[in-house]
Formats: structure tokens, sequence, C-alpha cells
């Protein structure tokens, strides 16, 4: 049996006294597709930080958390920073927080690909290049840009090439398209659901948005108050919520019909979900 790229067992994160996520059990297996879902405050962001050991200070995790094999629950920066960017790759949603306003676009792509891939010189040249044509933003200028200078879906783009620098076998998107305009949200997912499936990685897709996550995601886990109140295939959820809060997501899901008309893949065929 193929061990799960990632495994979450039992993971609970504290504020002191108080329990954000409570006891989530999850696997995302090798090209695995998997959702978290819930609204905001329900523990979908602090559940995907606390996979890379992302969490804020004053918040402690424990149970377990298996990446690649490597428990990351208790484990110190050293052992930490080898698995982010060769094993997992993370997209945030607000790119402009995740990029370095005074360095130049290229220059930000480069750093993950010399530290993890060793390359320099001309080659390092060209692996930017790469990247930067992979995410469709392949004239000079964007390697040249500063982050203030590129649209919001170009500075998420940007962000996408850079999480994806070292081959990751696993991506967490958190949020990722939230902060952009419809037509660019689409365009966007299109390009995630692209390099995910050239690249047959695993994916952790964390949004608020059912619609969207039944786009991108086989499975799904649904989270509200830090607890899994529901998971399982998204297109059976969808069918037949068993959770009074799924049945209300599923309500409000805006392109609901369209995933009932059992088009492969739960809304991945158009651009619906995303509008």
């Amino acid at each position: 049996m193929t061990e799960a790229l990632l495994s979450v067992r039992g993971l609970t994160v504290r504020a002191g006294d108080a329990a954000l996520v409570s006891g989530i059990d999850l696997d995302v297996a090798p090209g695995g597709r998997v959702g978290l879902i819930g609204e905001s405050g329900s523990g979908k962001s602090l559940t995907s930080l606390a996979v890379t050991g992302l969490l804020p200070d004053g918040l402690r995790a424990s149970g377990s958390v298996r990446l690649a094999g490597v428990e990351t629950v208790g484990a110190d920066e050293s052992a930490l920073r080898p698995l982010r960017g060769p094993v997992a790759g993370v997209v945030f949603q607000e790119p402009l927080t995740a990029l370095d306003p005074l360095m130049r676009v290229g220059r930000q792509i480069a750093e993950p690909v010399r530290r993890h891939l060793g390359l320099r010189g001309s080659a390092l040249d060209d692996a930017v290049a790469a990247a930067l044509a992979e995410v469709r933003l392949d004239e000079p200028r964007f390697a040249r840009a500063f982050p203030h200078e590129l649209s919001g879906g170009q500075r998420q783009r940007v962000a996408i090439a850079i999480a994806l620098a070292a081959r990751p076998r696993l991506l967490i998107a958190d949020e990722p398209t939230t902060a952009l305009d419809v037509t660019v949200q689409s365009e966007v997912l299109d390009l995630l659901d692209r390099l995910v499936a050239e690249r047959g990685m695993g994916l952790l897709f964390v949004s608020h948005d059912l619609a969207v996550v039944s786009r991108m995601t086989d499975r799904v886990l649904v989270l509200q108050r830090g607890v899994a109140v529901e998971q399982g295939d998204v297109r059976e959820m969808l069918r037949a919520p068993q959770h009074p809060y799924t049945r209300q997501l599923v309500a409000h899901a805006r392109v609901l019909d369209a995933a009932l008309d059992g088009a492969s893949g739960g809304l991945a065929n158009g651009s619906e979900g995303a509008q």
C-alpha cells in the first residue's frame, strides 16, 4: 500500500488552553486532491499552517502530522526547512504578504531554485524563465518587475511559480483566489488545476467556497469551529450532505446545479465554479 504523502492524526492547535482546532484526521495520497472547507474562523488555515510548522507564535500543535514520512509536530526548524519547497510548496491568499516588495520577481523565484536544486549561472536563469513561462508570464519584463508593478492575478501567478520552483510533491493552496476578481479567479484555478495534473502533485486546497473546492478536489473535509463535522467524496457530499452545516454550505454553493449534473471532477469542467 502506498504511504500517504500527508498523514494527519488527532491534530489539535491551541492558543493557551483554548483549542482552535481539535482532533483533525486527514490523508493526502501522492497525486490525491483533498479540500478543507469552512467559514472564516473554522480552523482550516490553521490546519494547513500546522502541516508545515508555520503556526504563528503563541499557538502550539499536538497530535501527529507526517509529511513524506517525517513527523512535523514538535520538530525544530532545522528538520522542517528541508521539507518546505522540495516536499511541500505553499500558496497563500494574498501574494503581497508572501512576496518581498523590494526584490525583483526573477530573483524571488531564483532563491528556492538555487537553494533546493543547486542551480547556478545560465542554468538558474533558464529555470527562472521556465518557471515564469509555466504560469504564463513568459515576457522578460516580468522577471525584472517588482511585485507592486504587477496586477493581483500576476502576483498570484508569481507566488505559484515560487511555490512550485523546487518541484514539490505536495501543493498547499490556502484561499489562493479569494482576493482576485471572478475572471482572474477562474484563470488562476485553471492554472493550478493544470499544473497539479501535469506534475502529478498531491493537493491540499483550502477555501470557504464549496463550488471552488468541488472544482479542484476529489475529497473534502468540512470544518466548523475547529472540528471536522463531515468528510468524504466531494460529489457524494454535494448530492447527500449529512451534517446540517454541510447542508448549509451546499445550499449556498453558487453552481450546485452544475455539480449535480455529474460533470466529471465535480465542477472542474468549466469556469462556472469561479463566477
